[in-house]
């Protein structure tokens, strides 16, 4: 399939701000799919509320867009009822890690076959540029003019120390990286979360005094480097970006089939 087959076209133009990054990891997306060769029907997306969580209604797969925050509980509930499909959840700051931090934790301390595609813009873009938890100390915002000072989560940390047996990071500025990235996160059997840095030019952007998309996106060239680099050991602030974990530990709803068949036998 070619990749206009994957998008739904009428619901175009998107509502995405000029400079956006999250037309990027769309983009990125769905040439990870279109390489996979799968078909729309193999394929549930489900999303929650935010500038990311549109996502969901521009690709032409089963899509859920459900409530601010549960998205990976409606996904679990999908991924539980119908094992055989490709439950992908496209997040943002609150959906992961705000409102559905909890769902984030235990889904992947459970290790269920999703894969989470978590849009780090820093911002709740959506409903006008207050700070996240992954905003940051020092950073400003509608609801932070004079700094933030709530520290951020490490995506990549939390999902490690959870349990999720995938974990990765990249940023929007390198999208073949990215691609290559999220295909291995869909064939990976088990919790597999992908953290993306994305640019938002709109808010995050304008009262960070970090310029337009080009120049946020020179920010992830210039400030991110690949996983165990020389330049990490010479200047740790540095941020990392690969595939941080990728291990085969024992998949929820294959263990779940086996509770079922032991319930079914008896034994």
């Amino acid at each position: 399939m070619a990749i206009k087959d994957y998008i739904r076209e009428r619901f175009f133009p998107h509502l995405w701000c000029p400079g956006c990054g999250h037309g990027i990891v769309m983009n990125g997306m769905l040439h990870a799919i279109e390489k996979l060769g799968m078909s729309r029907n193999e394929i549930v997306m489900v999303s929650g509320i935010g500038c990311s969580s549109r996502i969901s209604c521009y690709v032409d797969f089963h899509t859920l867009h459900t409530i601010h925050g549960r998205a990976l509980a409606f996904a679990t509930g999908v991924k539980l009822g119908l094992p055989e499909l490709n439950v992908i959840v496209p997040m943002g700051d609150g959906d992961a890690l705000a409102i559905g931090g909890n769902h984030f934790i235990h889904a992947a301390r459970r290790n269920i076959d999703i894969t989470a595609i978590v849009m780090n813009n820093r911002v709740y873009g959506m409903t006008g540029g207050q700070f996240s938890p992954l905003s940051g100390y020092g950073t400003k915002a509608t609801t932070a003019p004079y700094k933030n000072i709530d520290h951020d989560f490490d995506i990549a940390q939390l999902a490690m120390a959870a349990g999720a047996s995938f974990v990765a990071r990249t940023t929007a500025y390198h999208v073949k990286q990215m691609t290559d990235i999220i295909r291995k996160a869909i064939l990976h059997e088990g919790f597999s979360v992908v953290e993306i840095l994305t640019q938002c030019p709109t808010y995050f952007g304008r009262k960070n005094k970090l310029g337009d998309a080009a120049e946020m996106m020179e920010w992830f060239k210039d400030f991110t480097t690949p996983i165990g680099s020389k330049a990490k050991k010479e200047n740790d602030d540095l941020i990392e970006r690969g595939i941080f974990v990728q291990k085969e530990i024992p998949e929820y709803c294959e263990e779940y089939d086996k509770i079922i068949e032991h319930a079914m036998k008896g034994s």
